[in-house]
């Protein structure tokens, strides 16, 4: 059984069908989305002031940034840790470990499954209603219609392996709040939400480039956006990616090792 791929695909469905039952949760969400998105384009076109750009974002490319950073919030999801965290402080990690699978790969599954829905749900609506009401920057390559999914895929990636390690602190932590509370306030402005990260000094780029941050939202926008090569945030997704799933199969091996029941 775990060299059948056959559970990992039921995961992925497993995962689809769940957060599609949860439907006034994602209008309420998208609504959120939608208004949040309107605030931003104004605080950016308010930001150009009849200039014609600013750090090469025109009304158009700004008006793209802000609503595919809508859309992206909760596909990738950049706050909370994932759910196995709890499962850990309580103790029933213990049967997710007992399961003939690779637990890491099933949640994984699961999670493209809920980002499926998400996609359908909370991203394509907000990118519909940008592209409606603004100004819009649409690709100019065929090509980019292809790398962008898989652009946006590697985010969801990146923020599973991300959160999947702040999941397993609690292994060691028992409460590992504090590391997920201090990774939701840096995700968003380290990412590339908040601002794109052209605004922040040439220096200040350097060294968020060489997080996994970007990763998670500016990378998409910037393959979207055909802002450069499309292989150079591909690559830097997908090492990060590796990095971060790999330091979750290690830790993996040493929290079986440390399985402590706390409470319940």
């Amino acid at each position: 059984m775990r060299s059948s791929a056959a559970p990992y695909a039921r995961m992925i469905g497993a995962g689809f069908r769940r957060y599609s039952s949860y439907r006034q949760a994602t209008v309420a969400g998208l609504f959120t989305n939608v208004v949040f998105g309107l605030l931003r384009v104004s605080v950016l076109f308010a930001m150009l002031d009849g200039r014609r750009e600013i750090a090469g974002y025109d009304p158009a490319r700004s008006a793209t940034y802000v609503w595919l950073g809508q859309g992206m919030l909760a596909t990738v999801v950049l706050w909370g840790q994932h759910e196995i965290g709890e499962r850990v402080r309580t103790g029933d990690v213990v049967v997710d470990l007992s399961r003939p699978w690779n637990l890491q790969l099933a949640l994984l599954a699961e999670d493209l499954g809920r980002a499926g829905y998400a996609v359908l749900t909370r991203f394509l609506p907000p990118v519909v209603f940008g592209a409606l009401f603004f100004p819009f920057l649409w690709p100019g390559q065929g090509l980019t219609w292809l790398l962008f999914p898989l652009s946006l895929a590697l985010a969801v990636g990146v923020s599973f392996s991300a959160r999947f390690l702040l999941a397993l602190s609690a292994f060691w932590l028992l409460d590992n709040r504090g590391p997920v509370s201090l990774y939701g306030m840096s995700a968003g402005i380290l990412g590339g939400l908040i601002v794109p990260l052209a605004f922040f000094p040439d220096w200040v780029q350097t060294v968020l480039w060489l997080t996994p941050f970007p990763c998670l939202v500016q990378a998409p926008i910037d393959v979207f956006t055909e802002a450069g090569s499309p292989l150079i945030p591909l690559a830097y997704q997908l090492a990060w990616f590796g990095i971060l799933y790999l330091g979750g199969r290690l830790a993996m091996l040493g929290a079986v090792r440390k399985v402590v029941v706390q409470g319940g």
